[in-house]
């Protein structure tokens, strides 16, 4: 039996009139990585500072390994919340922050951190606040993988890293995780990316909850018809779209798959051109189809 490590209730967090999170309840088992996926400005952040207990609900309840988190050093020495701009001290260089993590982490792994090192070739006596913005990303990484937390939290954690860099952290990460397993929470908007890590995705709009979703299950969720614009309309009666497009005689629509498979055979019987639709698209519809421009 699958234990949940976070359960959350009809959480609220308000800052005077403006509801940054809305009646969010969901619940997060242990050994699994789940994306919480959003806009910039949905809630996420203020989400995981409530998870990670540096600020407070409002309303709700928030609990973690059965607890309430804030002021509770047996569930905070169990969390590593890598966030972007974490703040050192000025003298800091990166082996310091090494030393530091080894005491903050029960589980750290200090051969494990010395190898990311070398990976994202980082000068271990360089000051912190002299790194590149790459650079200081690659540090939070290092210190999130080694940690071993049992629950382990990525918000946004590669500012600054080129493609193959990243790369690099999703490699590391999977390896880890298949000898390590442990609860990951990644926060991004590069979804297409990091999708084939993703157990289970969370997406946050306008600080509601609108998917808690089997990553596998979202990805077959929704294909795109192009086709002759009266074609286009018939095929689409009585299907839920969520994004339509016209230029010339020509119609585009992404449509919600129902659990009849039949449908996409049906469109291309009749001459339609069917395409499967990445995470990516699939959440920039749900999340723009409320008449918003992206």
């Amino acid at each position: 039996m699958m234990k949940n490590v976070i359960e959350i209730t009809q959480l609220e967090k308000e800052y005077g009139t403006f509801k940054a999170v809305q009646n969010v309840s969901f619940s997060i088992e242990e050994n699994k990585i789940y994306g919480l996926l959003g806009r910039n400005g949905a809630g996420k952040t203020t989400l995981m500072n409530m998870i990670t207990a540096q600020i407070f609900p409002t309303a709700g309840v928030l609990k973690v390994y059965g607890e309430n988190p804030y002021e509770n050093a047996k569930v905070l020495n169990q969390i590593c919340f890598i966030k972007e701009g974490q703040k050192y001290p000025d003298h800091f260089r990166v082996i310091d922050v090494l030393e530091v993590s080894k005491e903050l982490f029960p589980n750290w792994d200090n051969t494990f951190s010395l190898s990311l090192i070398k990976d994202f070739n980082l000068p271990l006596k360089r000051k912190i606040k002299k790194l590149s913005r790459g650079m200081l990303s690659a540090v939070g990484i290092i210190i999130g993988l080694a940690s071993r937390a049992p629950l382990t939290i990525f918000d946004e954690p590669y500012l600054g890293l080129d493609a193959v860099a990243r790369g690099l952290f999703y490699d590391r990460l999977m390896e880890d995780y298949a000898e390590h397993p442990r609860t990951i929470i990644l926060s991004t908007h590069l979804i297409d990316e990091v999708s084939k890590l993703l157990e289970h995705i969370l997406v946050i709009h306008n600080g509601q909850l609108i998917i808690d979703q089997d990553a596998d299950l979202l990805r077959g969720m929704a294909y795109t018809v192009v086709g002759n614009g009266q074609k286009v309309e018939a095929f689409l009666a009585g299907k839920e779209t969520i994004h339509r497009e016209s230029f010339g005689g020509l119609l585009s629509a992404t449509v919600l798959q129902s659990d009849n498979h039949s449908e996409r055979q049906q469109a291309a019987a009749n001459g339609l051109e069917v395409t499967p639709v990445s995470l990516q698209q699939l959440i920039v519809h749900l999340t723009t189809k409320k008449g918003e421009i992206a």
